[in-house]
């Protein structure tokens, strides 16, 4: 067993930020940091975009950010929590910034702001299209000076410890303790005993399959949260990226970013029109939800498989300078975008839903916290407006510090049990996990993608009730490892989405069902 003071499972914006507050002001307590790749893995990494935050005053403020973020939202913001994110978040940009984080400037040294799709000034921050990966890069660096920061890469937390493990009466308040922790070289699993747990595990695009986000994004820490007994909320609102790089093989993972859209880029059908301005009068730098329906409707109304995004008629200097690793992207795949349109898909990108918690990032259970994507704070609504997600991430992981300043946890006292896998077997043929992934990636981009309805969303629980099934008898008796795992867990993801879809009787922001109302869209 392992004891710490604070464990974070997940190691991206939100987690590493939290990590290293708490060592910095707690030096002699220890901070225990869980990842299931290796420390750089995460969403964060891989965001291209950058960070919305209002800089300057003289043409921007922060009404006209909370009024992007509300419209975005479409009427399910938390008014109050936009207000307190919006408006910390150029102190949480500069700390990062002081810790050596570099975005990009103009010849003045002055910060360059970019605009994004739903934004109607210019306020985005980044360091190229790269922006993710040039705070994780600075983040990692803090966080390898601090001597009480444990990082354990190549690790996979199982599940939560709450007092079912501990056979604690159902009618006492739910807490947590720490975690079952699955180490992936040596095939052991062990516990964690920790005072306060925090969830910081990031996305669930593997859900379906095509999507930006890397392999990690499995919806690990919402699926435990979910089999403690936490709420869940919203987890009908998927956002899909407009523009994904179309492979040819209806797979879709490498992001352009919407930046490319605020650069100028138009996006075009198969006879070459500019689609856009007949959906929505912002064009292609209206909110994502409506992007990603109106190119879902151009192609079923031409029966085709991708759209275009034209760059031809920019300065395609400005743009290799702006956006170095797409431009060289494109080229690997013999996309010339000074004279090629680059054919691009919607993808699974970002969950507004999650774990609720609230303004301290506290969830319903006792001692358990979660910031970032995984987590549902009321900030995105029923929409994220662009490049609020890492502004959410560096705020609530200080709002969550700032509680744990005033209120730090008691030791935990509880003896834990050690994980039981006594009677369980080795697992033999893995390639009936990755079949069984497959369809249920298969399932969620047909009944549950971008445009959804009712019957379908019938159908797809029917189906995955069966899959729920097929995989917990194989947990039930074997040993476990991160493939099956990590299959359980979209499960119990896909599970929460098409429930709560079901749930909701209306179209609204980022989920369109079409047996209701249309909204926003002329078609």
């Amino acid at each position: 067993m392992m004891d710490t003071h604070f464990l974070i499972i997940g190691s991206g914006a939100a987690g590493l930020t939290l990590a290293v507050k708490l060592a910095e002001t707690f030096p002699k307590k220890k901070i225990t940091v869980v990842t299931k790749s290796d420390e750089a893995e995460s969403n964060t990494k891989y965001a291209q975009g950058g960070v919305a935050a209002v800089f300057d005053l003289r043409e921007d403020s922060f009404q006209k950010h909370i009024e992007d973020t509300l419209i975005s939202g479409d009427g399910l913001c938390d008014k109050a929590v936009v207000n307190m994110v919006i408006k910390n978040g150029p102190k949480r940009l500069r700390e990062l910034m002081d810790w050596g984080a570099n975005f990009d400037t103009d010849a003045d040294g002055k910060l360059k702001l970019g605009r994004e799709g739903g934004h109607l000034e210019f306020r985005v921050i980044h360091h190229k299209d790269s922006t993710g990966y040039e705070i994780e890069r600075t983040l990692l660096a803090r966080v390898n000076y601090l001597k009480n920061i444990t990082l354990l890469p190549h690790h996979f937390a199982i599940d939560l410890i709450t007092g079912h493990h501990l056979s604690i009466s159902k009618s006492e308040e739910i807490s947590c303790y720490g975690a079952y922790v699955l180490d992936q070289i040596s095939g052991a699993i062990f516990t964690i005993k920790a005072d306060c747990t925090t969830l910081a595990s990031g996305g669930m695009g593997q859900v379906y399959g095509h999507t930006t986000n890397p392999v990690v994004a499995t919806g690990d820490g919402i699926a435990m949260a979910y089999r403690a007994k936490a709420r869940i909320k919203n987890m009908e609102f998927i956002q899909f990226h407009p523009t994904a790089l179309y492979d040819g093989n209806n797979g879709a993972s490498f992001l352009i970013s919407e930046a490319v859209r605020g650069f100028g880029a138009l996006l075009r059908n198969k006879n070459g029109e500019r689609f856009m301005l007949n959906y929505d009068e912002r064009g292609e730098l209206a909110s994502r939800d409506i992007v990603s329906r109106a190119i879902v409707f151009e192609m079923k109304k031409s029966g085709v498989d991708c759209v275009y995004l034209d760059c031809t008629h920019l300065d395609i200097e400005e743009l290799k300078k702006h956006f170095p690793n797409i431009y060289q992207t494109c080229l690997q795949n013999d996309i010339n975008v000074a004279k090629d349109w680059i054919p691009v898909v919607p993808a699974a990108h970002y969950l507004c839903g999650g774990i609720e918690v609230d303004k301290n990032g506290k969830t319903s259970i006792k001692n358990l916290f979660a910031c970032g994507e995984c987590s549902y704070t009321g900030l995105h609504g029923a929409n994220r407006l662009a490049s609020n997600s890492l502004l959410e991430a560096l705020v609530y992981s200080n709002r969550i510090f700032n509680y744990l300043c005033k209120h730090p946890p008691s030791r935990a006292t509880k003896t834990i049990p050690e994980w039981n896998d006594e009677g369980t077997v080795l697992l033999r043929g893995p390639e009936n996990l990755q079949q069984k992934t497959d369809e249920l990636q298969q399932l969620m981009r047909r009944f549950a993608g971008v445009v959804r309805n009712n019957d379908d969303l019938k159908k797809a629980s029917l189906q995955l009730e069966k899959l729920y099934n097929e995989t917990e008898i194989l947990y039930q008796k074997h040993n476990l490892n991160t493939t099956l795992s990590q299959l359980r867990n979209m499960i119990n993801v896909a599970y929460l989405i098409i429930q709560q879809s079901l749930k909701r009787k209306e179209n609204r922001g980022g989920y369109y069902n079409e047996d209701y109302t249309k909204k926003y869209l002329k078609e």
